[in-house]
């Protein structure tokens, strides 16, 4: 009876050693679960985090932009003047005596971009011989354009190479180059002499640059069949005088007070008297060969020389 009852008691001790074993395996396991199940959380959320730093460099990344549309400055002057108006009837009394009221218009498909016009005086004096004088203004105006580049800087450009033109006419002799200020933004007088079978020509050509408009004016005088040569001098002030107003008929044609001073020279900057608001469309058309003539003081002059 003893033994049995000792059997018994440590059959229950048995039982509760297991039990205690299992418990603690139990508990000890639990933990590893936790730090597991832990783990692959943050796994997890590490690989979305992940995923979304990717999607934002994807999407939001410092891609470089497309460059914008190359910009130019406005022309400032967007029209011309009536070519036979820009010079007083007083001057042109003084210039061409004989022609003052019989200005020539030149033809023109543009008359916003490109205008001339020319006036010639015979002062006949019988057999003491007569005094001509042959007077032309061309105007050309140029508008900006992506392309061609600012309305000024293409202006600069033309005004140099007629200034450079006006030094190569065919058989000028004692060519000289005077730059001229307060006309406009840049100005030069080129002189030479020209003689032909009627007589010696003494011959003026003065261009000047304002804002986005170049004026070509052509001056020349000659005493024929015996008179007297005129002087080159007075012939040079009375270019220069005429130029003056024509500069200033521009700038008043734009809305500017008339002024003779306007414009840098060949800077790139504009100092517009009235700029438009915005630049013009498209580019002026390149001068046409009529235009091209009557602007160009090496042919026009050297044609009615």
């Amino acid at each position: 009876m003893q033994r049995a009852a000792q059997r018994d008691d440590r059959a229950q001790q048995d039982q509760r050693a297991k039990r205690l074993r299992r418990a603690l395996v139990c508990a000890a396991a639990v933990p590893a679960v936790l730090i597991t199940a832990a783990c692959s959380s943050d796994s997890g959320d590490s690989k979305a985090k992940s995923g979304q730093e990717t999607t934002r460099s994807a999407d939001g990344g410092s891609q470089p932009s497309a460059s914008a549309s190359p910009t130019v400055r406005a022309a400032a002057y967007q029209k011309l003047p009536e070519a036979c108006s820009v010079v007083s009837k007083k001057t042109l009394t003084d210039l061409v005596p004989e022609g003052s009221k019989s200005g020539k218009k030149g033809s023109s498909d543009d008359p916003s971009s490109r205008a001339s016009c020319a006036w010639d005086s015979l002062d006949n004096n019988g057999v003491k011989g007569s005094q001509f004088r042959w007077l032309n203004v061309a105007l050309l105006r140029f508008d900006s354009d992506a392309t061609r580049g600012a309305a000024d800087e293409q202006a600069h450009a033309y005004y140099s190479q007629q200034v450079k033109d006006a030094q190569s006419v065919d058989g000028a002799k004692n060519v000289k180059v005077v730059p001229l200020s307060g006309t406009g933004a840049e100005a030069s007088t080129v002189r030479y002499d020209l003689k032909k079978k009627e007589g010696l020509f003494k011959q003026q050509t003065v261009v000047a640059r304002v804002e986005n408009v170049v004026v070509t004016l052509d001056y020349n005088g000659a005493g024929l069949a015996g008179e007297k040569t005129p002087d080159a001098d007075d012939l040079a002030k009375d270019a220069q005088k005429a130029l003056k107003e024509v500069v200033a008929a521009v700038s008043s044609a734009n809305g500017g007070s008339g002024g003779s001073d306007s414009g840098s020279a060949g800077s790139g900057s504009t100092g517009s008297a009235s700029p438009s608001g915005s630049a013009s469309k498209s580019a002026s058309k390149a001068p046409s060969k009529s235009s091209s003539s009557s602007a160009s003081p090496s042919k026009s002059a050297a044609k009615k020389s």
